[in-house]
């Protein structure tokens, strides 16, 4: 999931390579993950786990393949930068969106993930406006989407789990899902002082 990182005199491009292309097979992959979203999320609000985690799976295969294909292929694209962490973070909300319509995870979870990423979606629009792409990820960033990640897929399985190793599982997934909010929250913090350094020295 690579963003941006070239400093230059417009501002920051989307990225070493990346062209202004826009029918290419990652992003058609990506388009895809997009629309597989709704499904996951009505599967795991109906409490469907095992058709979820089957479509999750796949999902989570074609966000490494859509990237092999782009590097391998020369098929790195702006728009493909955009579409890929855009397919994560609604996956994300998503599918935290569904956890609570099921009633495994408290609703106070989806808020906070919900407003960083709020935040953050007005920031991007912020620097798009002076000319600047998105921020390169950072490692914190990685981290703490992985522990989102993680955790989602161990609760959906938990709800398969049969108690009381079922509710072991649940108790654990939520543990590593509020470090998760943690780092989220704190890769959120070092994006906005990232992004108002460059509109200060853009100033």
């Amino acid at each position: 999931m690579s963003e941006g990182s070239e400093d230059k005199g417009r501002g920051r491009e989307y990225g070493p390579g990346a062209r202004d292309v826009y029918l290419t097979v990652p992003n058609l992959i990506s388009v895809l993950r997009i629309i597989s979203i709704p499904f996951i999320a009505a599967l795991i609000a109906r409490h469907d786990m095992a058709p979820a985690l089957v479509v999750l799976g796949l999902s989570a295969v074609s966000d490494g393949v859509d990237g092999i294909i782009a590097r391998r292929f020369d098929q790195v694209s702006r728009i493909g930068q955009i579409l890929d962490p855009l397919a994560d973070r609604l996956l994300i909300f998503c599918s935290i969106l569904a956890l609570g319509v099921a009633g495994i995870i408290p609703w106070w979870m989806l808020l906070v993930v919900g407003l960083r990423d709020c935040l953050m979606a007005v920031q991007i629009l912020v620097l798009a406006q002076h000319d600047y792409g998105p921020l390169p990820v950072h490692f914190v960033g990685k981290t703490g989407t992985a522990l989102l990640m993680t955790s989602i897929v161990t609760l959906i399985v938990a709800d398969l789990w049969p108690d009381p190793f079922g509710t072991v599982l649940h108790v654990i997934s939520l543990s590593v899902f509020i470090w998760g909010i943690a780092l989220y929250w704190l890769a959120g913090l070092l994006y906005a002082w990232q992004g108002y350094a460059l509109l200060h020295r853009r100033a």
